[in-house]
């Protein structure tokens, strides 16, 4: 099983790191190689336990679906939910937000199951470098989105 953890500051307040935690805006940070589209059960504008989100992106040519269920959200402090995939990869994706002197602290863990021994193999070999690649990369992405995103403070979220 890997258990992947990555932390990363960003110098903004926690209101406005939370603003992106939002199904219309994570496309814009996470999953954006794949051109990531969230499709939130019921049409819904934000996140809430026990709700399905469809994740839909491409790879090449290859459309992905992977289907999420919300296990824990506090907007602006938690996000998780569980997943698995059509190939049997069951895991969960975790993302806490707090205050970290004059910025915030954003923690991201990944966790995860691969169904069969090649597949545990196979993983310790390439798949969990390339996931901590992935997920260093979208934390720097949401850094830079946030630290210049330019919402003034009379528009922060409550």
């Amino acid at each position: 099983m890997a258990n992947l953890i990555f932390i990363e500051q960003i110098a903004a307040p926690a209101k406005i790191v939370g603003a992106f935690f939002v199904p219309h805006r994570m496309g814009a940070w996470y999953g954006r190689e794949l051109d990531l589209q969230f499709e939130v059960q019921g049409g819904a504008i934000e996140f809430r336990s026990g709700v399905k989100v469809r994740l839909t992106g491409r790879i090449r040519k290859h459309e992905i679906t992977h289907t999420a269920v919300v296990t824990q959200f506090e907007r602006g402090r938690v996000l998780e939910w569980q997943f698995q995939d059509a190939y049997g990869v069951r895991g969960k994706q975790r993302w806490e937000i707090s205050e970290a002197g004059e910025g915030t602290r954003v923690e991201m863990r990944d966790v995860y199951e691969m169904p069969s021994a090649l597949g545990r193999a196979m993983d310790w070999l390439l798949t969990r470098h390339a996931v901590a690649q992935r997920d260093r990369r979208e934390l720097k992405r949401l850094r830079r989105l946030v630290e210049h995103s330019g919402i003034p403070p009379a528009q922060e979220p409550t």
